[in-house]
């Protein structure tokens, strides 16, 4: 079963940000993964949720992603990723 990565961004420091979104499309596509949502227009339609900018990523199983969140690859960037953006982060199984 496909498994997606849900991730609500508010970026602190969009040039150190920008070099964190290079880096690590290469660790999601080296384990399996995909961007199907990479930013873009929002639009709230129901609730008081209001993220600045959304990711989601597709992967082929909740294992899959969890590998790719503990790889050495992934793992390197947790100190550009914290100091370019605030991050909230679901994975949830799927279709």
């Amino acid at each position: 079963m496909s498994a997606y990565v849900i991730t609500d961004v508010e970026i602190t420091d969009s040039s150190l940000y920008g070099q964190f979104m290079e880096r690590v499309t290469s660790t999601v596509e080296s384990h399996g993964g995909k961007f199907v949502v990479r930013g873009g227009e929002l639009e709230v339609i129901l609730g008081d949720w209001t993220p600045d900018r959304l990711a989601v990523l597709k992967f082929d199983s909740l294992e899959q992603i969890h590998v790719w969140l503990t790889s050495p690859e992934y793992t390197a960037l947790d100190d550009l990723r914290t100091k370019s953006a605030n991050i909230n982060m679901v994975i949830v199984e799927g279709s």
